[in-house]
């Protein structure tokens, strides 16, 4: 808890950058980037949210290698998509906004008949989304990992990022690992937590190193998976304690379930099965309307979710926290603060209206018309977008 409440729309440092407020938009999957290159349509959903006064935006997903894509679309950390990238970064900037690259690997969460190569994950594992196998990642698996890590901070660099946020949440392939749940190794990458971290560490250390103090780093990852016998609040605490000690991150983005096994534990509110299904092929289609309630568990949404879990890492740790879920309106932003939370991050209220932190900044009273519905991962693959924003219309890659 710090001394002084700092105001939510006011200036903030985060590690060596500034930003203009203390509000980002947090990673959502933009699905606009066929060719795993920047498209004009991804460059314009990140200039909305610039536009639209959010202290950062924060671009999704960034592979690290082509089999860490959770489907061919995604753009990956390789020469040819630097160009495109730089556009971006200096769209973004224009704004006055800061930019962030969420960096990882989908690991167990890659649909391998989507990216045409070999999906990963700590032990193998029936991966349902592919109707195949995981294959164990092997040392040399872990080893470039790492290493490629590196090279998209390096790469970030130079087309002009703000900051990289690693992804360690969710259940891609660094969560994966923290998960007793998936993570069956009996070598030094499982077992015990200690071990089951080392990967993690390893890539925020690598990470930190080649940021070489000239972007801000961040990571997001799990208080809790939301499935049984997976990662839970005693072992995520130990694990960002360790993390803290490691002194590799400027901040930590805090969340909750698995794009894998229970997706709904970080989404909250209202579940479109039926929509969602309907942008499937028609195996996969079948497989969700008949086995879709076992993964897509209902959780009511309630405003600032996460904050009973968050703030037992607010006790623990002295480091910069970055709170989500639910945060729609000033109010929330200020309890945030008041509890010690340096940065809030927004992502569903920002797909309803970009441009809400302006209308906030005029308007205190201001508040976010997102109803929870959830219609927004019907998009996800032709243009992530809330169907019910003013202009919305459904358009194809």
């Amino acid at each position: 808890m710090t001394s002084h409440t700092p105001d939510p729309l006011a200036l903030a440092r985060l590690g060596p950058v500034t930003l203009r407020n203390r509000v980002i938009k947090s990673a959502t999957f933009e699905g606009v980037t066929p060719d795993a290159l920047v498209s004009d349509r991804l460059i314009d959903f990140h200039v909305r949210v610039g536009e639209g006064g959010a202290g950062m935006t924060t671009v999704a997903y960034l592979a690290v290698a082509p089999e860490g894509r959770t489907e061919r679309g995604q753009v990956y950390w390789r020469p040819e998509a630097l160009p495109g990238l730089r556009r971006l970064t200096d769209a973004v900037h224009a704004t006055g906004a800061k930019v962030s690259a969420q960096i990882g690997h989908a690991g167990p969460v890659a649909n391998s008949r989507s990216t045409g190569l070999p999906s990963l994950a700590p032990s193998m594992r029936p991966n349902a989304l592919a109707m195949g196998v995981d294959r164990k990642a092997s040392v040399d698996d872990i080893r470039r990992i790492v290493r490629q890590h590196a090279e998209a901070t390096r790469y970030a660099i130079d087309v002009g990022f703000d900051a990289v946020e690693v992804h360690v949440g969710h259940n891609y392939l660094a969560s994966s690992f923290l998960s007793p749940n998936i993570n069956r190794r009996k070598d030094e990458w499982g077992g015990s937590l200690q071990n089951r971290a080392r990967f993690p560490r390893m890539i925020l250390e690598a990470v930190r190193e080649a940021a070489d103090g000239q972007i801000a780093v961040l990571a997001k990852t799990n208080m809790a998976d939301g499935v049984a016998g997976g990662l839970w609040l005693d072992e995520s605490l130990a694990f960002a304690r360790m993390v803290e000690a490691d002194g590799h991150l400027d901040a930590l983005e805090l969340t909750g379930g698995s794009s894998l096994l229970n997706p709904m534990y970080l989404f909250r509110g209202d579940i479109p099965l039926a929509e969602m299904a309907a942008t499937q092929k028609p195996i996969i289609r079948l497989g969700m309307k008949m086995f879709g309630w076992a993964v897509f568990q209902k959780y009511p949404y309630e405003p600032m979710y996460f904050l009973d879990y968050a703030r037992q890492f607010r006790e623990a740790l002295s480091m910069p926290l970055v709170l989500l879920g639910g945060i729609t309106d000033l109010v929330a932003m200020q309890a945030a603060m008041r509890d010690g939370f340096e940065y809030v991050a927004m992502a569903r209220a920002l797909l309803r209206e970009p441009d809400l932190i302006n209308r906030i900044g005029r308007d205190a009273a201001a508040r976010s018309a997102c109803i929870h519905c959830n219609l927004c991962a019907e998009s996800i693959f032709t243009g992530t977008r809330c169907p019910l924003a003013a202009g919305a219309e459904r358009v194809s890659r």
